[in-house]
């Protein structure tokens, strides 16, 4: 069974239906004893950084997700992967979970290509910089869907895969057991699907 962790920041229909269609069992709680039960954790989000980690702390799960983290696969999507960096530089500086090295920046300010849009949304090639049991149904090139206004920074050690949109875009980071993608893999059609099927066999 896969535990999604909910805090209140995130419409999760789109990731249950995903796993459902997949045959991967999974429940959306906030109940210690029914993740400490799950084989698997994933950590959504939507919104801002500081906002999100505040009400994750508000649940008091931090200390229990990050005991999890060490005995089991965590996969971290969108927001949820930025929180799982050091710290956030939006709107002020904020703490994240510390599972990867780096740090959370504004794609607008770093750009260097003003004309490009941000938010950043869309389809975006896959560039695998190192492979992953993440990727074994997925080959390099295939396109993701991203959402997002900030980004992974000075995380290359843990870098996976990334994406170019003026710039090198952190799409998957890994360190242990933990794992995030910038992108929506349960909005990035079959390609997501199969990224999601990986995961439910780590």
């Amino acid at each position: 069974m896969i535990a999604i962790i909910d805090y209140g920041v995130g419409n999760l229909f789109s990731l249950t239906s995903s796993l459902a269609c997949l045959g991967l069992e999974s429940r959306v709680t906030g109940r210690p004893e029914e993740i400490e039960a799950a084989d698997r954790i994933i950590l959504p989000g939507v919104g801002a950084f500081g906002d999100a980690m505040e009400k994750l702390e508000e649940t008091g799960l931090v200390p229990f997700i990050r005991s999890q983290a060490e005995k089991k696969p965590l996969l971290g999507i969108c927001l949820g992967m930025q929180l799982l960096f050091e710290k956030s530089c939006e709107y002020g500086e904020h703490k994240g979970l510390g599972f990867v090295k780096g740090e959370i920046a504004s794609l607008a300010e770093d750009l260097p290509d003003k004309t490009l849009k941000v938010p950043h949304i869309g389809w975006n090639a896959l560039r695998i910089r190192r492979q992953d049991p993440l990727f074994r149904y997925i080959r390099d090139g295939e396109y993701v869907y991203y959402v997002h206004s900030f980004y992974g920074k000075n995380c290359a050690e843990s870098t996976l895969a990334d994406s170019e949109y003026g710039l090198p875009v952190t799409g998957v980071v890994r360190s242990g057991l933990v794992w995030g993608t910038q992108f929506h893999p349960e909005k990035s059609g079959d390609t997501g699907l199969r990224i999601l099927k990986a995961f439910g066999e780590l």
